[in-house]
């Protein structure tokens, strides 16, 4: 049940975005084992007036992405593989030949399942409703 914030500068067209959700979805289901149909993206713009690096408005085409998932379900390997993969998916629809401000960021932020969850029921409920009952 991972959620996704991403903040892009500059504005980009809404069809782009619908095509940067799908991607993120994707590799968050490939990298990280979520499951699409639980996976929420929100994506913002942010004016490049609004948005500074170094305490100047930036320049060229910047991104920050965080996502959320349940503390422990990931390896850090899991975890540096979608950082990897999703800026460079970042980079491919967003920098469209310029490279992305360096202080563009993917953070993977973990959350305890007591802390969270979807539906009304948090991740720990959902772990003792499909742990097995002792005899």
């Amino acid at each position: 049940m991972p959620t996704l914030q991403l903040k892009v500068s500059p504005l980009q067209n809404p069809s782009h975005y619908r095509a940067l959700a799908g991607a993120l979805t994707r590799l968050t289901a490939l990298h990280l084992g979520k499951r699409p149909e639980v996976t929420a993206v929100m994506i913002d713009d942010v004016p490049a007036a609004r948005w500074h690096i170094g305490g100047s408005d930036v320049t060229g085409p910047t991104a920050f992405l965080e996502i959320s998932i349940t503390a422990g379900t990931n390896t850090a390997q899991e975890k540096e593989a979608f950082i990897a993969a999703a800026f460079e998916e970042l980079q491919h629809q967003l920098g469209r030949g310029q490279p992305l401000a360096l202080a563009s960021y993917v953070i993977v932020r973990e959350v305890p399942a007591t802390d969270w969850g979807y539906g009304g029921q948090t991740q720990a409920a959902r772990r003792q409703t499909r742990a097995p009952v002792a005899a």
